[in-house]
Parts: structure tokens; sequence; C-alpha cells
């Protein structure tokens, strides 16, 4: 298995660091086990102690989804599932609801999602919010009793989750269950690869998008796609709520900032549009810092949901990348944001009529 880490890297250009190295081997160890595990099953043996899964956390580009990812494509078993922990949620917000009356709801609506599947690979793993921090502590209490092997990413070690003072007690027994049950890994000290990269990446899916960088009116913005017009805007449904677009074109579809993260938008929302329309424009990005902690943290997740469906985004705004980013009173995962929109070519744009 080590050497299909490397193999892939090969592919792909890269030099492993001792640090993905240290991380390869441990998930080289947890492929082999897996597949080991699958083999005893298939020759009707009974299977031993579930396979202990690996918690990876760390700063962010530097590698522990690459990782992850070859893991998941090369270990030889069938009953594997990689979901991104956004979409998870959303699916089992929507199954819980329906065994919402039942004993043991949480467990029925896992196991009304995950089937057979015994290999859960959640990537990007946080916590924020205090609601869904009842949820996640009943998923992962779910994943343990069904003895599923769970792999997660994180920029986060398990006691910086939910780091709110208020609520972090809340999650405490779901930390220690987390750390009872994984082993933690951490791939830390490093270079962020994905924005030291972006220059030489393919331009491609998110990272074929723009930021615009540009102080006029959108009707002075002279460039591909075309500025909204008025008779463009239009509703969006999503869910039991609609979205107004400045236009929607096609497979394009344009946003302004305030309407997208000013007002409450869950996650789901946002999957549920990015599912609808394959390439966005969100315009009027201000500084992150003056549109207040709760618009930046939809502003991440919005960034996370789009840069993980591989959507294409211009984004324009009024001060350079760097600056609207910077500031007091940022989200926690304002590097994982800053590093992912580094994908993104920066260009200032001249005003013309």
């Amino acid at each position: 298995m080590s050497e299909r880490f490397e193999q892939a890297a090969q592919r792909d250009g890269l030099v492993l660091d001792a640090g993905q190295r240290a991380v390869a081997a441990r998930l080289a160890r947890l492929a082999e086990e897996l597949e080991h595990s699958g083999r005893r099953r298939w020759f009707g043996r009974a299977a031993a102690a579930p396979v202990r899964g690996v918690y990876l956390w760390g700063s962010v580009g530097r590698g522990k989804s690459w990782l992850s990812d070859r893991l998941y494509e090369s270990v030889r078993i069938e009953e594997k599932r990689r979901l991104h922990f956004h979409e998870f949620f959303r699916r089992f917000d929507a199954a819980y609801g329906r065994h919402r009356d039942e004993p043991r709801a949480g467990e029925l609506a896992v196991a009304e999602l995950l089937g057979d599947c015994r290999f859960l690979y959640f990537d990007e793993f946080h916590v924020h919010d205090a609601g869904d921090a009842m949820l996640i502590g009943r998923v992962v209490g779910a994943l343990m009793d069904r003895g599923t092997t769970l792999l997660a990413t994180s920029n986060y070690p398990p006691s910086g989750l939910l780091p709110n003072p208020v609520f972090h007690p809340l999650f405490e027994p779901t930390i220690a269950l987390l750390e009872r049950s994984l082993d933690v890994v951490g791939l830390t000290h490093g270079p962020d690869y994905r924005a030291a990269g972006a220059a030489s990446r393919a331009r491609t899916g998110f990272a074929a998008g723009r930021y615009l960088h540009h102080e006029g009116g959108l009707d002075t913005l002279g460039t591909d796609p075309a500025p909204p017009r008025p008779e463009e805007r239009r509703p969006v449904p999503v869910g039991h709520d609609a979205v107004e677009a400045l236009a929607v074109r096609d497979d394009l579809v344009w946003f302004d900032f305030a309407e997208l993260c000013d007002r409450p938008r869950s996650t789901g929302d946002y999957l549920a549009l990015a599912d609808a329309h394959p390439r966005w424009v969100v315009s009027g990005l201000p500084r992150l810092a003056d549109a207040g902690r709760d618009a930046a943290q939809r502003f991440a997740n919005l960034v996370d949901v789009l840069c993980d469906r591989d959507v294409p985004l211009t984004l324009v705004g009024r001060t350079p990348l760097a600056e609207a980013l910077t500031g007091d009173g940022l989200p926690a995962d304002v590097d994982r944001t800053a590093s992912r929109l580094s994908l993104l070519t920066e260009e200032t744009v001249t005003a013309v009529r």
C-alpha cells in the first residue's frame, strides 16, 4: 500500500515530505487492515474487532485530503463511502426527520444512509454550531456502535472542535469518544501546498475560476461573463425558500454576496444550489471583517461547498483578495477559505463603459 502512495505522488508530479510519508504509512496500515478484514468476511470467518480508524488533522494545504483520497481510491473493499461532511449532514438531517418519532432515531438514520458500509471517509470534519454538535454526537455514537471504521480529515484536533467556550463542554463527550475510538494523527508543520502550487495547477473546475478586484459598479464590469441586466433577476428556489439571483443564464447563476450570506442560509441550501447550477458568479464581496461573523462563516461554508463540488467560481470584490480576508473577528475557518480561494486567478479590472 505504501508503494501505491508513492506511485500516485509520481503520477501527480508530487514529492511527499517527511510528515506526509509518516501519515501515508499510517493510512497504508489502515488500508491493509481493512482489506484483511474484508478477506475474513469473504471466506466466512467471523470478523474480529472493527478496524481502528484515523482522525487526520492539520493546517490548511498540507495534503490531508490528497492522502485520504488516494487511500480511499486504492483500498480494495466494496463497502466504503466517501462523503463531504456538509453533504452527509444534509442527508442525515432529512433521514433523522423521517425517524424522529422512533426509538434510536439517530441509529436508524445512519443505517438508512450507509447500509452495509464498513469504511466511511469524512472530508473536512468541523463543528462550529451548537445545534449541529448535537447531531454530530448522535452520528459518531451510531457509527462506533455499528463498528464502522472512520477516516476523518479536519483542520482541528478533536479538542479544538466547537471552540466556543459557551458550548464546548456540550461536545466534550463526543470529543472523548473520537479520541478513544480513533488514532489522532497530526499533519501540522509545513507549507500550504495548495497555495504554493496554485500558479502551476491545471485550471479546471473550481481552479478555473477568477477573483476580480473591481472598484466600479457591475454595469461597468467589462469582462466575461457580461454584467447582469435588470431583466435577468429572478428568484431561485431552494428548499421552502428562494434566493434572489442577479442573473440565471443556462448553466450559470449570478448572486450578490449579501443575498447569499447576510441572511440565514444553511450549508444544505448551498449544496442544493451548487447541484442545480454548475457555474457561479458571486459579486459584492466586502472585507469579511466588516460583514459580521455569521455572514463570514456562511461565506466560508459556501466556498467549502463550491470547492468540494469543483464548481468554477468567479468572485467579484472591491479590494484585493488578501485584504478582503483579513481583519478581526473572522471565523476560525478563514485560513482554509483563503487557501481554497488562492486557486482562483486574481485580476484587477479597470472599469469600462
